[in-house]
């Protein structure tokens, strides 16, 4: 991956070629994207503009055929990149997120309309099955107000993994950055990410009140969850360097999340949200602190 990034960063053509070349591949708009916020970061809007101005014309082509994600994705990492650059926080950065997350579920709820609404009359045949003799309990209102939520949640889990696209994106060019111009910024910048209380709690509420709001606002459930997602991997990741544990952890992390997504991402989230409140990263330096004999 450093020589990639070294490549691109070698001149305007060799990048335009990557960010060009991997927005008009149908699997690679999250490369073209991290490619861009790499040469976003580094030199500049007003010097990275004629690059990214010819990798939004692929996009924009895809979007023409009835694929949007590849326009959504480059636009949102490079709009995340533009506020990293300004020195914005990855606290403020992942809480923008959610804005973006919202912009994208407006955009798919409108583009795959008709597909969301077939996918959500299926899973509407499968609630009796799947909440069991719960569901005939319940009365003829909560059993409309429960299949009214489920397209809002659909888009919402839609425009939610483009919003963990768009920050992996942000992330990789980030990491690329760090690697050519300043080894171990970027691990030193994530394992250090954590959420104030106060954000935290306010995507805990977006998560819970999102849906008592209406019907639309459902999506804001797994909007909110994603920037906690991405505070509870930096706190595992800190927690394995200041505790001196092996990668082998972070190995582990990683595939039981890809194995095992609905049982490790609302633990991942849980974490974060517990660790706005203890600190946990900074509870473990105090105490190690005096031992090491740099307390």
């Amino acid at each position: 991956m450093r020589a990639l990034a070294e490549y691109i960063m070698r001149g305007r053509m060799q990048a335009t070629l990557v960010v060009v070349g991997s927005a008009a591949m149908p699997l690679l708009f999250w490369l073209s994207a991290a490619a861009g916020s790499l040469v976003l970061l580094r030199r500049g809007a007003s010097d990275a503009m004629g690059i990214l101005a010819w990798a939004m014309l692929p996009a924009i082509a895809w979007w023409y055929f009835g694929e949007p994600r590849t326009l959504l994705v480059l636009v949102g990492a490079l709009s995340l990149a533009l506020l990293l650059r300004a020195s914005w926080t990855w606290n403020r950065i992942l809480l923008c997120s959610v804005a973006l997350g919202l912009v994208y579920g407006v955009v798919l709820g409108a583009v795959f309309r008709e597909p969301i609404a077939a996918m959500a009359g299926e899973l509407q045949k499968l609630l009796p099955t799947m909440f069991d003799g719960a569901h005939q309990q319940l009365s003829v209102g909560e059993r409309e107000r429960l299949e009214a939520l489920i397209a809002p949640v659909l888009t919402g889990l839609l425009a939610a993994l483009l919003q963990i696209l768009s920050l992996l994106s942000l992330i990789l060019g980030r990491y690329w950055q760090a690697v050519l111009y300043n080894p171990g910024g970027f691990g030193r910048e994530f394992r250090a990410l954590r959420l104030p209380l106060p954000q935290a709690l306010l995507l805990l509420a977006g998560m819970m009140l999102g849906p008592n709001l209406g019907p639309q606002l459902a999506m804001l459930t797994p909007l909110c969850s994603v920037p906690l997602l991405f505070a509870g991997i930096a706190l595992v990741h800190g927690l394995v360097e200041k505790g001196g544990l092996a990668r082998f952890w972070l190995v582990g992390m990683y595939i039981t999340l890809l194995l095992f997504m609905q049982l490790i991402y609302p633990l991942l989230v849980v974490l974060a949200i517990v660790d706005s409140l203890f600190d946990f990263r900074g509870r473990l330096a105090r105490k190690s602190g005096p031992a090491d004999g740099e307390g």
